[in-house]
């Protein structure tokens, strides 16, 4: 983080409780080429940040391998599923002797394995359903990632965030086979950002919540929208009408998908080349996540959850996307000021979509 000219930190980024602490020469020594590079307040910052994660997958693997080697403060996983042949195709987490995986749940086996990665990050795992922890519970973190579940338990978590009076981060990421998307809820967050070599700028970015950010009318966003914005719309209305697991689709589904394609469409008032066959295809007939995807969204989203804590960097905004077929990462902006208040529309598609059904 830059300081000012007296020395002082500025009040950008998360509000860590962090006050009087100081990294100790045991830190300082180890993290020595990170700081570096990012400078000592900002590893400060990540070293005291508290991190949490809802539901354990290869992206999400890859992001806590990344931010514990990075030196997070403490990292808490979540999630109660057990082992399966599924989840260890693309969790390196997973230790593949089952003999060694009997009776424990996904956190608690790669939160095993996430240790061994730098002993000084505190790394726990929790049982329990994520949707029956109470606004006390998100306030003890500064960031919190989910993974593994449906639309509707995302909009959930992303308000709870926003409903305390600590500046909670929240992100989203799902990886579909080829495909993956990250979304990003800072609410308001200042940083600084660099113009020239001696020079910098105070900058604010203000965030809509999820359920804000979807309701902005297809009609109104850019022309060039990146196409998995709208086909992975879709697939999360399929799997809330459908009452399907995340990821949970498979080929025989194609035809109900292209069904609520065509009405969604529809509805948005856009054309349905927007939303390319092939494209829901291929999203579709996927068999889970493809590890080397994974590695770049757990990579992308690793990256930015530490320029969030450390204040170091522009920050995302707010939906990231990645095809793994034509190579490309695109960042799309969809604030509630691509929204309005005259049309509700995501908000009640599943509702909308079962009646006419």
């Amino acid at each position: 983080m830059v300081e000012d000219s007296k020395g002082d930190l500025p009040q950008f980024g998360l509000q860590l409780g962090m006050e009087g602490e100081e990294l100790t020469e045991q830190e300082t020594a180890l993290y020595d080429r990170q700081i570096r590079v990012w400078g000592l307040d900002a590893q400060r910052r990540l070293t005291r940040a508290s991190i949490l994660v809802s539901g354990v997958n290869g992206t999400t693997a890859e992001f806590c391998k990344n931010i514990v080697l990075a030196g997070v403060g403490t990292l808490t996983l979540v999630d109660d599923r057990e082992f399966s042949e599924e989840a260890l195709s693309a969790n390196f987490l997973i230790p593949p002797e089952k003999s060694l995986c009997d009776g424990k749940t996904l956190a608690e086996l790669c939160s095993d394995s996430l240790k061994d990665f730098n002993p000084m990050v505190h790394v726990s795992a929790l049982k329990g359903d994520i949707l029956s922890f109470k606004e006390d519970f998100f306030s003890k973190f500064d960031v919190v990632v989910v993974s593994c579940c449906n639309l509707s338990v995302k909009k959930l978590i992303n308000e709870k965030c926003r409903s305390i009076s600590k500046r909670v981060a929240f992100y989203s990421v799902d990886c579909r086979d080829s495909c993956g998307e990250i979304f990003v809820d800072l609410q308001s967050y200042k940083y600084t950002k660099k113009k020239k070599l001696d020079e910098a700028v105070e900058c604010e970015l203000h965030y809509p919540s999820l359920e804000q950010a979807l309701a902005a009318p297809w009609k109104k966003l850019p022309k060039k929208m990146s196409k998995l914005y709208f086909a992975m719309r879709v697939i999360e209305l399929f799997e809330e009408i459908e009452n399907r697991r995340p990821g949970g689709i498979s080929f025989t589904d194609l035809p109900a998908v292209l069904k609520i394609k065509k009405e969604l469409c529809e509805a948005q008032s856009i054309d349905e080349y927007q939303v390319p066959d092939d494209l829901l295809e291929r999203l579709v007939s996927g068999h889970g996540e493809f590890p080397p995807v994974c590695a770049i969204l757990g990579g992308i989203l690793g990256q930015e959850v530490i320029k969030a804590v450390s204040s170091k960097g522009e920050p995302l905004k707010n939906f990231f996307f990645f095809d793994v077929f034509n190579g490309k990462g695109v960042i799309e902006d969809v604030s509630n000021g691509n929204a309005s208040s005259n049309f509700p529309i995501t908000p009640n598609l599943v509702e909308h979509f079962q009646l006419i059904d």
